[in-house]
């Protein structure tokens, strides 16, 4: 492991990924513009563009998500979909590349894309740890699961629904749990 500082470079690469992340999450990816993101990362448009190639790529580099899903397979499995949500929501109010790929998604087939692959690639996994069935049945479960928690996610942040906004995270686990509960467990 080297002590060496950060190269300016890394800086520089971090800064338009944060700027990229708070631009698409705000606008999109269509209303997100090289331009604004270089202005809030205060660099030359051009940099944006040596770093990512174009809009596309940086859009990509800055949709990577991580959702941190905790070891389901650890928890009483009475307590999974509430615990689901309660962590979906914190993942969600923790960064804003989440956001940014669900805004950008309803109108972008490449960020509708990514959030495929995520539930695919993410949340189908470890789903499958849970129950004992063949893959098309735990991704249909895993579809299940989007819908809620994309569903959720659109009326709380995205259109800021009053009475969805004004629950906590408990209430909002204690809620819409049992539905993810279901989806999760139930025979098909």
């Amino acid at each position: 492991m080297s002590d060496a500082p950060p190269r300016k470079s890394d800086a520089t690469k971090a800064a338009i990924l944060g700027a990229a992340r708070e631009q698409f999450a705000r606008h999109g990816y269509q209303g997100a513009t090289i331009r604004a993101i270089a202005g809030a990362a205060a660099i030359d448009p051009a940099m944006v563009m040596r770093y990512f190639g174009n809009k596309e790529q940086l859009f990509a580099a800055a949709a990577e998500f991580d959702l941190q899903l905790p070891d389901l397979s650890a928890l009483p499995r009475a307590e999974v979909g509430a615990a689901l949500v309660a962590h979906f929501l914190q993942r969600w109010e923790a960064d804003d590349s989440l956001m940014a790929l669900l805004r950008s998604a309803i109108a972008n087939e490449a960020a509708a894309e990514r959030m495929r692959r995520l539930f695919a690639t993410q949340v189908a996994p470890a789903i499958a740890g849970l129950v004992d069935e063949p893959r098309a049945g735990v991704a249909a479960r895993a579809g299940l699961v989007a819908t809620q928690m994309l569903g959720l996610a659109l009326c709380r942040y995205l259109l800021k629904l009053p009475p969805v906004v004004a629950l906590s995270r408990a209430e909002a686990a204690r809620r819409i749990g049992p539905t993810l509960q279901a989806y999760l467990f139930e025979p098909r």
